[in-house]
């Protein structure tokens, strides 16, 4: 797997989290300051058991670019798949944490996503953990969505995922769940990667993450940043 630099991954979590929406911001805010409630908007907490399962993962489909040999063999900075995919750090505060990840098109041809990604939480012999991936963060916090819709995605071009869950405790006589590693499929059909993310995913006995669709990052959102939360606990 290749090493991402810190500053690297900082710079793409703190990008994906201002594109996701100022709601996440606020609550994240909220949970580091209880006593701010003037501008408080109401928290999403865990919802009840009975969240249907999403259904099956988004589409996607290679799109050859005029011109342009597609690669046999990966090269030493791109895998086989043609796509980068790369974990943020976990933003933590309190109880509530968000993760971005973002998937850059280093291959010759373009790269088409439309939806959720599919994601599982390993542990750290890499096995699969019960853990619930929802479509769209709601369940678990109010902040914006941008739903399923077509992106294309031109080498060098990135989109990006963002990831909420809560570091929630309710059962005492269940063991609380933390994953190592995190199984990320872009879309129906596409390559696996396993990526390790900044921080573990801390569920608690929650047992869920709320995902938002894939959207395009812009080229030059490269330099945003963001109030730094307390590291996981």
């Amino acid at each position: 797997m290749t090493v991402i630099p810190f500053r690297h991954v900082a710079a793409l979590t703190a990008v994906a989290l201002l594109a996701a929406g100022c709601g996440l911001s606020e609550e994240l805010e909220r949970e580091r300051n209880p006593e701010r409630t003037a501008d408080a908007a109401p928290e999403g907490g865990p919802a009840a058991s009975g969240v249907p399962t999403p259904p099956g993962l988004a589409s996607t489909t290679p799109i050859p670019v005029d011109g342009e040999p597609v690669p046999d063999a990966p090269s030493s900075s791109c895998p086989a798949s043609g796509v980068r995919i790369e974990p943020g750090m976990v933003d933590a505060a309190m109880g509530l944490r968000a993760m971005s990840v973002t998937l850059t098109n280093c291959g010759k041809r373009a790269y088409r996503l439309n939806g959720y990604p599919g994601l599982r939480v390993l542990d750290e012999h890499r096995e699969p953990l019960d853990v619930q991936i929802l479509e769209g963060p709601n369940p678990v916090t109010q902040m914006e969505d941008p739903g399923p819709h077509p992106l294309t995605l031109r080498r060098e071009e990135s989109a990006h995922t963002v990831l909420v869950w809560r570091n929630t405790v309710t059962d005492t006589t269940t063991n609380a769940v933390s994953g190592t590693y995190l199984e990320v499929t872009p879309a129906k059909g596409a390559r696996k990667a396993t990526v390790t993310p900044q921080g573990r995913i801390d569920l608690g006995n929650t047992g869920r993450i709320g995902t938002t669709a894939w959207q395009k990052t812009p080229a030059d959102d490269t330099g945003a940043s963001r109030p730094t939360a307390p590291a996981p606990s």
